[in-house]
Protein backbone atom coordinates (compact mmCIF):
# COMPACT_ATOMS: atom_id res chain seq x y z
CA UNK A 1 0.00 0.00 0.00
CA UNK A 2 1.17 3.76 -1.12
CA UNK A 3 1.95 5.69 2.00
CA UNK A 4 -0.44 8.79 1.31
CA UNK A 5 0.13 12.26 2.58
CA UNK A 6 -2.52 14.12 1.30
CA UNK A 7 -5.43 14.73 3.25
CA UNK A 8 -7.92 15.18 0.79
CA UNK A 9 -6.88 11.95 -1.25
CA UNK A 10 -6.34 10.13 1.61
CA UNK A 11 -10.25 10.88 2.84
CA UNK A 12 -11.15 9.73 -0.77
CA UNK A 13 -9.40 6.69 -0.20
CA UNK A 14 -10.33 5.50 2.79
CA UNK A 15 -13.97 6.54 2.03
CA UNK A 16 -14.44 4.02 -0.37
CA UNK A 17 -11.29 1.12 0.24
CA UNK A 18 -11.28 -1.61 2.48
CA UNK A 19 -9.97 -1.45 6.05
CA UNK A 20 -6.81 -2.77 8.12
CA UNK A 21 -3.32 -1.90 7.36
CA UNK A 22 -0.92 -5.05 5.56
CA UNK A 23 1.37 -6.36 8.14
CA UNK A 24 4.35 -4.44 9.34
CA UNK A 25 2.50 -1.14 8.56
CA UNK A 26 0.07 1.05 10.50
CA UNK A 27 -3.00 2.61 9.34
CA UNK A 28 -2.83 5.54 11.72
CA UNK A 29 -6.19 8.07 12.12
CA UNK A 30 -4.78 11.81 13.21
CA UNK A 31 -6.48 15.74 12.87
CA UNK A 32 -5.18 17.86 10.73
CA UNK A 33 -3.50 20.09 13.14
CA UNK A 34 0.37 21.96 13.00
CA UNK A 35 1.77 19.11 15.76
CA UNK A 36 0.19 16.34 14.12
CA UNK A 37 1.19 17.16 10.41
CA UNK A 38 4.62 17.37 12.20
CA UNK A 39 4.39 14.61 13.70
CA UNK A 40 4.15 12.62 10.13
CA UNK A 41 7.00 14.67 8.64
CA UNK A 42 9.01 12.99 11.59
CA UNK A 43 8.09 9.25 10.26
CA UNK A 44 11.22 8.51 8.67
CA UNK A 45 12.96 8.86 12.30
CA UNK A 46 10.62 6.43 13.82
CA UNK A 47 10.81 3.97 10.85
CA UNK A 48 14.72 4.09 11.18
CA UNK A 49 14.26 3.21 14.26
CA UNK A 50 12.05 0.55 14.42
CA UNK A 51 12.55 -1.63 10.84
CA UNK A 52 10.19 -3.42 9.39
CA UNK A 53 6.66 -1.49 10.71
CA UNK A 54 5.71 1.83 8.14
CA UNK A 55 3.22 4.21 8.54
CA UNK A 56 0.42 5.02 6.77
CA UNK A 57 -1.38 8.45 7.68
CA UNK A 58 -5.35 9.11 7.27
CA UNK A 59 -5.59 12.86 8.01
CA UNK A 60 -8.86 14.18 8.36
CA UNK A 61 -10.59 17.54 9.37
CA UNK A 62 -11.35 17.55 13.28
CA UNK A 63 -15.36 16.95 12.93
CA UNK A 64 -14.71 14.19 10.46
CA UNK A 65 -12.00 12.49 11.92
CA UNK A 66 -14.32 12.28 15.15
CA UNK A 67 -16.98 10.51 13.28
CA UNK A 68 -14.72 8.34 11.32
CA UNK A 69 -13.16 7.24 14.41
CA UNK A 70 -16.41 6.59 16.20
CA UNK A 71 -17.91 4.47 13.43
CA UNK A 72 -15.08 2.72 13.09
CA UNK A 73 -14.60 1.27 16.34
CA UNK A 74 -18.55 0.68 17.02
CA UNK A 75 -18.78 -1.00 13.98
CA UNK A 76 -15.62 -2.95 14.48
CA UNK A 77 -14.68 -1.92 10.99
CA UNK A 78 -11.00 -2.33 11.52
CA UNK A 79 -9.53 0.37 9.63
CA UNK A 80 -7.13 2.01 11.77
CA UNK A 81 -4.36 0.53 14.03
CA UNK A 82 -3.76 4.02 15.95
CA UNK A 83 -6.59 6.43 16.69
CA UNK A 84 -6.41 10.19 17.75
CA UNK A 85 -8.90 10.62 20.22
CA UNK A 86 -9.59 12.71 23.30
CA UNK A 87 -10.79 12.48 26.80
CA UNK A 88 -14.66 12.14 25.89
CA UNK A 89 -13.85 9.13 24.03
CA UNK A 90 -10.96 7.71 26.11
CA UNK A 91 -12.57 6.48 29.39
CA UNK A 92 -16.37 5.49 27.65
CA UNK A 93 -14.23 3.08 25.13
CA UNK A 94 -11.94 1.91 27.35
CA UNK A 95 -14.72 0.75 30.09
CA UNK A 96 -16.87 -1.07 26.55
CA UNK A 97 -13.54 -2.72 25.87
CA UNK A 98 -13.13 -0.93 22.45
CA UNK A 99 -9.51 -0.06 23.50
CA UNK A 100 -6.42 -1.90 24.79
CA UNK A 101 -4.42 -1.00 27.86
CA UNK A 102 -1.43 0.90 27.34
CA UNK A 103 1.86 0.10 29.46
CA UNK A 104 5.30 1.14 28.93
CA UNK A 105 8.34 0.52 29.96
CA UNK A 106 10.55 2.71 32.84
CA UNK A 107 12.12 4.90 30.54
CA UNK A 108 8.47 6.41 29.26
CA UNK A 109 8.00 7.81 33.00
CA UNK A 110 4.33 7.44 33.27
CA UNK A 111 4.09 9.51 36.69
CA UNK A 112 5.59 12.46 34.56
CA UNK A 113 2.42 12.94 32.69
CA UNK A 114 0.12 15.80 34.14
CA UNK A 115 -2.05 13.85 36.71
CA UNK A 116 -5.30 15.97 34.63
CA UNK A 117 -4.16 14.74 31.36
CA UNK A 118 -3.55 11.16 32.92
CA UNK A 119 -6.26 11.45 34.89
CA UNK A 120 -8.58 12.20 31.91
CA UNK A 121 -7.70 8.98 29.40
CA UNK A 122 -7.94 6.96 32.34
CA UNK A 123 -10.53 4.51 33.26
CA UNK A 124 -10.53 2.72 36.83
CA UNK A 125 -7.00 3.27 36.82
CA UNK A 126 -5.50 1.98 33.69
CA UNK A 127 -4.42 4.47 30.57
CA UNK A 128 -6.49 3.60 27.40
CA UNK A 129 -4.65 6.52 25.36
CA UNK A 130 -0.98 8.60 25.72
CA UNK A 131 -1.25 12.40 25.38
CA UNK A 132 0.05 13.88 22.06
CA UNK A 133 -0.53 17.16 22.87
CA UNK A 134 -3.05 18.77 26.30
CA UNK A 135 -4.67 21.74 26.82
CA UNK A 136 -6.89 24.02 28.07
CA UNK A 137 -8.11 27.27 26.84
CA UNK A 138 -7.09 30.92 27.35
CA UNK A 139 -7.11 34.56 26.34
CA UNK A 140 -4.47 35.42 23.54
CA UNK A 141 -4.45 39.20 22.10
CA UNK A 142 -2.52 41.48 20.47
CA UNK A 143 -0.79 43.72 23.02
CA UNK A 144 -0.18 46.53 20.25
CA UNK A 145 -3.80 46.96 19.80
CA UNK A 146 -4.93 46.25 23.12
CA UNK A 147 -2.39 48.93 24.67
CA UNK A 148 -3.12 51.47 21.90
CA UNK A 149 -7.04 51.73 22.55
CA UNK A 150 -5.84 52.68 26.17
CA UNK A 151 -7.50 49.06 27.35
CA UNK A 152 -5.63 46.30 29.15
CA UNK A 153 -6.60 42.59 29.55
CA UNK A 154 -5.87 40.61 32.92
CA UNK A 155 -6.12 37.04 34.03
CA UNK A 156 -10.09 36.44 33.98
CA UNK A 157 -11.79 38.98 32.55
CA UNK A 158 -15.29 39.51 33.04
CA UNK A 159 -16.97 38.85 29.44
CA UNK A 160 -18.31 42.21 29.50
CA UNK A 161 -14.57 43.55 30.10
CA UNK A 162 -13.49 41.55 26.57
CA UNK A 163 -16.98 43.04 25.02
CA UNK A 164 -15.31 46.15 25.67
CA UNK A 165 -12.03 45.52 24.72
CA UNK A 166 -13.06 43.76 21.32
CA UNK A 167 -15.30 47.19 20.57
CA UNK A 168 -11.78 49.42 21.11
CA UNK A 169 -9.59 47.28 18.71
CA UNK A 170 -12.27 46.49 16.43
CA UNK A 171 -11.22 48.05 13.10
CA UNK A 172 -13.26 46.60 10.00
CA UNK A 173 -12.17 48.73 7.00
CA UNK A 174 -8.71 48.07 7.67
CA UNK A 175 -9.64 44.38 8.22
CA UNK A 176 -8.86 44.32 11.49
CA UNK A 177 -11.62 42.67 13.63
CA UNK A 178 -11.97 42.81 17.57
CA UNK A 179 -12.54 39.21 18.35
CA UNK A 180 -12.10 36.01 16.47
CA UNK A 181 -14.40 33.08 18.05
CA UNK A 182 -15.46 29.60 16.80
CA UNK A 183 -18.52 28.90 15.50
CA UNK A 184 -18.10 26.05 12.88
CA UNK A 185 -20.89 23.09 14.16
CA UNK A 186 -19.77 20.43 16.50
CA UNK A 187 -19.34 19.12 19.95
CA UNK A 188 -16.04 19.44 20.07
CA UNK A 189 -15.97 22.52 17.86
CA UNK A 190 -18.24 25.38 18.57
CA UNK A 191 -19.55 23.75 21.21
CA UNK A 192 -16.22 23.18 23.09
CA UNK A 193 -15.91 27.39 23.03
CA UNK A 194 -19.93 27.93 23.70
CA UNK A 195 -20.06 25.62 26.73
CA UNK A 196 -17.15 27.24 28.47
CA UNK A 197 -18.57 30.37 28.00
CA UNK A 198 -22.07 29.05 29.08
CA UNK A 199 -20.57 27.72 32.15
CA UNK A 200 -19.37 30.99 33.32
CA UNK A 201 -23.05 32.10 32.75
CA UNK A 202 -24.26 29.98 35.32
CA UNK A 203 -24.96 27.16 32.64
CA UNK A 204 -24.86 23.68 32.60
CA UNK A 205 -25.67 20.72 30.40
CA UNK A 206 -27.99 18.56 32.83
CA UNK A 207 -30.04 18.83 35.78
CA UNK A 208 -29.29 16.57 39.12
CA UNK A 209 -31.80 15.06 37.75
CA UNK A 210 -30.30 14.14 33.53
CA UNK A 211 -33.04 16.40 32.36
CA UNK A 212 -31.70 18.73 29.87
CA UNK A 213 -31.27 22.14 31.08
CA UNK A 214 -31.02 24.46 27.77
CA UNK A 215 -33.97 26.34 28.04
CA UNK A 216 -32.56 28.21 31.50
CA UNK A 217 -32.10 31.68 31.26
CA UNK A 218 -28.07 31.70 31.58
CA UNK A 219 -27.99 29.51 28.11
CA UNK A 220 -30.18 32.08 27.00
CA UNK A 221 -27.85 34.80 28.15
CA UNK A 222 -24.61 33.41 27.05
CA UNK A 223 -25.23 32.68 23.65
CA UNK A 224 -27.39 35.88 22.93
CA UNK A 225 -23.96 37.40 24.05
CA UNK A 226 -21.78 35.57 21.96
CA UNK A 227 -24.21 36.03 18.52
CA UNK A 228 -24.20 39.41 19.41
CA UNK A 229 -20.46 39.99 20.57
CA UNK A 230 -19.26 38.08 17.00
CA UNK A 231 -21.59 39.44 14.49
CA UNK A 232 -21.02 43.20 16.02
CA UNK A 233 -17.21 42.55 16.35
CA UNK A 234 -16.11 39.17 14.56
CA UNK A 235 -14.82 39.08 11.09
CA UNK A 236 -17.50 37.63 7.97
CA UNK A 237 -18.53 34.24 7.86
CA UNK A 238 -17.71 33.39 11.56
CA UNK A 239 -20.49 30.57 11.52
CA UNK A 240 -17.67 28.87 9.17
CA UNK A 241 -14.46 29.17 11.29
CA UNK A 242 -12.80 26.69 14.01
CA UNK A 243 -9.59 26.44 15.06
CA UNK A 244 -7.41 25.89 11.80
CA UNK A 245 -9.71 29.56 10.20
CA UNK A 246 -8.91 31.40 13.41
CA UNK A 247 -5.48 30.66 13.75
CA UNK A 248 -4.79 31.27 9.39
CA UNK A 249 -6.76 35.29 10.87
CA UNK A 250 -4.28 35.69 13.74
CA UNK A 251 -1.28 35.06 11.96
CA UNK A 252 -2.05 37.18 9.51
CA UNK A 253 -2.91 39.85 12.08
CA UNK A 254 -6.58 39.97 11.45
CA UNK A 255 -8.32 39.36 14.75
CA UNK A 256 -7.25 41.28 18.14
CA UNK A 257 -8.87 38.47 20.17
CA UNK A 258 -8.96 35.17 20.57
CA UNK A 259 -10.18 32.62 23.34
CA UNK A 260 -9.25 28.97 22.24
CA UNK A 261 -6.78 26.22 22.64
CA UNK A 262 -3.57 26.99 24.58
CA UNK A 263 -1.38 24.77 22.21
CA UNK A 264 -1.94 27.46 19.62
CA UNK A 265 -0.04 29.67 21.59
CA UNK A 266 2.98 28.03 19.79
CA UNK A 267 1.42 28.71 16.91
CA UNK A 268 0.81 32.37 17.18
CA UNK A 269 4.22 32.81 19.08
CA UNK A 270 6.14 31.74 16.18
CA UNK A 271 7.82 34.28 13.65
CA UNK A 272 7.88 32.12 11.04
CA UNK A 273 4.20 31.60 11.08
CA UNK A 274 2.97 34.43 12.29
CA UNK A 275 2.97 38.02 11.30
CA UNK A 276 2.32 39.34 14.96
CA UNK A 277 4.37 36.50 17.01
CA UNK A 278 5.77 39.33 18.82
CA UNK A 279 3.22 41.08 19.88
CA UNK A 280 0.67 38.21 21.15
CA UNK A 281 -0.14 38.15 24.82
CA UNK A 282 -2.00 35.81 26.96
CA UNK A 283 -4.18 35.51 29.88
CA UNK A 284 -6.44 33.25 31.79
CA UNK A 285 -10.12 33.03 30.06
CA UNK A 286 -12.87 35.62 30.97
CA UNK A 287 -16.10 34.70 33.25
CA UNK A 288 -19.32 36.59 33.74
CA UNK A 289 -20.58 35.05 36.84
CA UNK A 290 -18.25 32.28 38.06
CA UNK A 291 -15.35 31.29 37.20
CA UNK A 292 -16.09 27.36 36.87
CA UNK A 293 -16.22 25.58 33.86
CA UNK A 294 -14.76 28.77 32.00
CA UNK A 295 -11.47 27.29 30.28
CA UNK A 296 -11.63 23.85 28.92
CA UNK A 297 -9.70 20.30 29.44
CA UNK A 298 -8.96 18.19 26.61
CA UNK A 299 -5.80 15.87 25.74
CA UNK A 300 -5.47 15.07 21.47
CA UNK A 301 -4.27 11.44 22.44
CA UNK A 302 -3.14 8.25 20.49
CA UNK A 303 -4.73 4.78 21.63
CA UNK A 304 -5.08 1.03 19.93
CA UNK A 305 -8.17 -0.07 19.28
CA UNK A 306 -9.29 -3.56 20.70
CA UNK A 307 -9.05 -6.49 17.42
CA UNK A 308 -6.03 -4.85 15.54
CA UNK A 309 -4.27 -7.42 14.66
CA UNK A 310 -0.70 -5.27 15.07
CA UNK A 311 -1.41 -4.22 18.73
CA UNK A 312 2.16 -4.48 20.00
CA UNK A 313 3.46 -2.36 17.03
CA UNK A 314 0.91 0.21 17.57
CA UNK A 315 2.03 0.65 21.25
CA UNK A 316 5.48 0.65 19.77
CA UNK A 317 4.32 3.86 17.92
CA UNK A 318 2.44 5.33 20.90
CA UNK A 319 5.47 5.27 23.02
CA UNK A 320 7.64 6.85 20.22
CA UNK A 321 5.40 9.28 19.80
CA UNK A 322 4.11 10.50 23.54
CA UNK A 323 8.01 10.01 25.20
CA UNK A 324 10.22 12.51 26.60
CA UNK A 325 12.49 11.62 23.57
CA UNK A 326 9.67 12.62 20.84
CA UNK A 327 9.36 16.13 22.44
CA UNK A 328 13.32 16.14 22.70
CA UNK A 329 13.33 15.13 18.96
CA UNK A 330 11.19 18.16 17.79
CA UNK A 331 12.86 20.90 19.97
CA UNK A 332 16.26 19.77 17.99
CA UNK A 333 14.46 19.85 14.73
CA UNK A 334 12.49 23.00 15.10
CA UNK A 335 13.40 24.81 18.70
CA UNK A 336 11.80 24.01 21.90
CA UNK A 337 9.14 26.94 21.27
CA UNK A 338 7.62 24.60 19.22
CA UNK A 339 7.40 21.40 21.22
CA UNK A 340 3.80 19.75 21.84
CA UNK A 341 3.14 20.99 25.22
CA UNK A 342 0.19 20.35 28.01
CA UNK A 343 1.47 16.58 28.79
CA UNK A 344 4.44 16.06 30.53
CA UNK A 345 6.05 18.24 33.88
CA UNK A 346 9.64 17.60 32.71
CA UNK A 347 8.55 20.12 29.47
CA UNK A 348 7.66 23.12 31.68
CA UNK A 349 10.49 22.43 34.27
CA UNK A 350 12.83 22.64 31.16
CA UNK A 351 14.88 25.75 31.31
CA UNK A 352 15.45 26.03 27.64
CA UNK A 353 11.31 25.50 27.03
CA UNK A 354 10.97 28.51 29.64
CA UNK A 355 12.76 30.49 27.53
CA UNK A 356 11.82 29.97 24.12
CA UNK A 357 8.40 29.68 25.08
CA UNK A 358 6.60 32.93 25.91
CA UNK A 359 3.41 31.25 26.57
CA UNK A 360 4.83 28.34 29.55
CA UNK A 361 3.46 29.63 32.60
CA UNK A 362 -0.43 31.12 31.37
CA UNK A 363 -0.58 27.71 29.79
CA UNK A 364 0.09 25.59 32.92
CA UNK A 365 -2.06 27.90 34.82
CA UNK A 366 -4.86 27.33 32.30
CA UNK A 367 -4.29 23.50 32.56
CA UNK A 368 -3.95 23.10 36.29
CA UNK A 369 -7.03 25.19 37.06
CA UNK A 370 -9.80 23.24 34.91
CA UNK A 371 -11.87 20.83 36.83
CA UNK A 372 -14.22 18.30 35.27
CA UNK A 373 -15.32 17.63 38.37
CA UNK A 374 -16.74 21.01 39.58
CA UNK A 375 -17.21 22.73 36.44
CA UNK A 376 -20.88 24.40 36.57
CA UNK A 377 -22.13 27.00 39.27
CA UNK A 378 -24.90 24.23 40.30
CA UNK A 379 -24.42 20.53 40.97
CA UNK A 380 -24.37 18.80 37.71
CA UNK A 381 -24.33 14.97 37.63
CA UNK A 382 -21.94 14.62 34.49
CA UNK A 383 -18.17 14.74 34.42
CA UNK A 384 -16.30 17.10 31.75
CA UNK A 385 -16.13 20.86 31.42
CA UNK A 386 -16.86 21.52 28.01
CA UNK A 387 -18.35 18.39 27.69
CA UNK A 388 -20.64 15.98 29.47
CA UNK A 389 -18.49 12.30 29.85
CA UNK A 390 -21.86 9.89 28.81
CA UNK A 391 -22.26 7.97 25.69
CA UNK A 392 -25.23 10.26 24.63
CA UNK A 393 -23.38 13.61 24.79
CA UNK A 394 -22.11 13.13 21.15
CA UNK A 395 -24.99 13.24 19.28
CA UNK A 396 -26.51 15.52 21.66
CA UNK A 397 -22.98 17.81 21.40
CA UNK A 398 -23.62 17.77 17.41
CA UNK A 399 -27.31 18.44 16.80
CA UNK A 400 -26.58 21.44 19.60
CA UNK A 401 -24.14 22.89 18.16
CA UNK A 402 -25.54 23.12 14.38
CA UNK A 403 -28.38 25.42 15.99
CA UNK A 404 -25.96 27.51 17.87
CA UNK A 405 -24.49 28.21 14.33
CA UNK A 406 -27.87 28.93 12.89
CA UNK A 407 -28.23 31.29 14.82
CA UNK A 408 -24.96 33.09 14.76
CA UNK A 409 -25.46 32.72 11.05
CA UNK A 410 -28.97 34.50 11.69
CA UNK A 411 -30.99 31.35 10.13
CA UNK A 412 -32.88 31.15 13.34
CA UNK A 413 -33.09 33.42 16.97
CA UNK A 414 -31.36 32.19 19.62
CA UNK A 415 -34.59 31.25 21.02
CA UNK A 416 -35.59 29.29 18.65
CA UNK A 417 -31.79 27.50 18.65
CA UNK A 418 -32.36 27.02 21.96
CA UNK A 419 -35.80 25.23 22.18
CA UNK A 420 -34.96 23.20 19.07
CA UNK A 421 -31.95 22.43 21.33
CA UNK A 422 -33.82 21.41 24.15
CA UNK A 423 -35.75 19.22 22.21
CA UNK A 424 -33.25 17.10 20.62
CA UNK A 425 -31.07 16.37 23.89
CA UNK A 426 -34.57 15.80 25.50
CA UNK A 427 -35.46 13.19 22.55
CA UNK A 428 -32.11 11.50 23.22
CA UNK A 429 -32.29 11.38 26.79
CA UNK A 430 -35.70 10.01 26.72
CA UNK A 431 -34.40 7.79 24.51
CA UNK A 432 -31.53 6.33 26.54
CA UNK A 433 -33.62 5.86 29.17
CA UNK A 434 -32.73 8.30 31.75
CA UNK A 435 -36.45 9.40 32.33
Amino acid sequence: MKRLRNSTFVLAACLGGAGGALAGELTIATVNNGHMIEMQILTPEFEAANPGITLNWVVLEEGILRSRVTTDISTKGGQFDVMTIGMYEAPIWGSRGWLEPLEFGDDYDVDDILPAMRGGLSHDGTLYAAPFYGESSMIMYRKDLVEGAGMSIEDNPTWDHVRAVAAAIHDADNGVYGICLRGKPGWGDNMAFITTMANSFGAQWFNMDWTPALDSEAWSTAVNFYVDLLNSYGPPGSEGNSFNEILALINEGKCGMWIDATIAASFVSDPGQSKVADQMAFAQSPYQVTKKGANWLWAWALAVPAGTKQADDARTFIEWATSKSYIELVASKNGWGSVPTGTRQSTYDNPMFQEAATFDEAELKAILSANPNDSTLNPSPYVGVQFAAIPEFQAIGIAVGQQMTAALAGEISVEEALANAQEAADREMRKAGYY
